[in-house]
């Protein structure tokens, strides 16, 4: 069972907006947003979805992924590849729409405006 949800994506290649987007929140639709298997980082009541072998694989740090995880309180030695995807945490660990705080707060560190 999958779930449709506002998610933000983050890029790591700086030439692409980070952006907000209703997806269909399935393994399947993650593994592709981030190329490959997912790794979870959960923070209260939202997690982030990044690729689980980024730094192996070479794929490209993720700078704007790592202040925006910083900003939101965590504090994490370790440098994230490739793209990152936001989601929130529903009931039982569902998925579901990214808070609007951190979609509030990706529009500060990134002086972007996001149509949620």
């Amino acid at each position: 069972m999958s779930t449709t949800c506002t998610a933000l994506i983050v890029p790591a290649r700086l030439s692409e907006p980070v952006r907000i987007e209703t997806i269909d929140a399935s393994l399947a639709t993650l593994q592709t947003l981030v190329e490959g298997n997912i790794e979870a980082i959960t923070r209260g009541d939202w997690h982030a979805y990044l690729n689980d072998e980024g730094k192996i694989i070479n794929l490209p740090p993720n700078l704007r992924a790592g202040h925006l995880l910083r900003e939101a309180g965590l504090y994490l030695a370790d440098i994230f590849c490739g793209n990152v995807v936001f989601l929130g945490e529903g009931e039982h660990g569902t998925e579901a729409d990214t808070p609007e705080y951190l979609i509030r707060l990706a529009e500060q560190l990134f002086n972007i405006e996001l149509a949620a």
